[in-house]
């Protein structure tokens, strides 16, 4: 059960979020490129902040997909 939601949620990050480059990789590529990403949870200025090393090739990449998902949840204001 646990192996199919992951397998779903991958499939639709790959659809609504991913860059070119990613979206073409292999699964065990995908998973080494951006699932597997030596980055840092802070917390400053009550923000979270996730840090990525600037020497990881796919950094640029990675915070496209962020960006992505965080444009699908975020709601119009009204004014």
């Amino acid at each position: 059960m646990a192996a199919s939601i992951a397998a779903d949620l991958i499939a639709w990050l790959r659809l609504l979020a991913l860059t070119p480059g990613l979206k073409a990789c292999e699964p065990k590529a995908l998973r080494y490129r951006f699932l597997q990403v030596p980055a840092r949870l802070t917390h400053g200025a009550r923000q979270r902040r996730l840090r990525f090393p600037r020497t990881w090739p796919w950094a640029h990449e990675i915070v496209a997909a962020f960006a992505a998902i965080r444009a699908l949840t975020t709601i119009p204001s009204r004014t």
